[in-house]
């Protein structure tokens, strides 16, 4: 989400789904959780500072999102994933074997 670099093309269309997703900062040992009908829009905000939660932790990067067709889904998904640690630790720790090619 670094705001020097292109969005990543690979970054789903809104149509009609709801995102939950995870940024990281390389400055410290953090993962912001957010959730957005509009995952480009929102990582642009994000990019450019304009969130309040994330602004001093420039730049950052997108490492996981989930698509959800409902609104309340995807807010329920992210509140989980706040309260309940073992569900973000899962995520984290899928992602570092798929970073070191072990994904299963």
């Amino acid at each position: 989400v670094n705001g020097k670099r292109k969005m990543n093309p690979a970054l789903p269309k809104n149509e009609g789904w709801y995102y939950v997703y995870l940024l990281s900062s390389n400055k410290i040992p953090w993962t912001y959780i957010g959730s957005t009908h509009d995952l480009e829009n929102r990582l642009k905000e994000h990019a450019e500072g304009k969130v309040f939660s994330t602004k001093k932790m420039l730049p950052l990067e997108l490492i996981y999102y989930e698509a959800y067709k409902s609104k309340e889904c995807a807010y329920k998904r992210e509140k989980s994933l706040k309260a309940f640690g073992s569900g973000l630790a899962k995520i984290k720790s899928r992602l570092g074997m798929i970073k070191k090619g072990r994904a299963g």
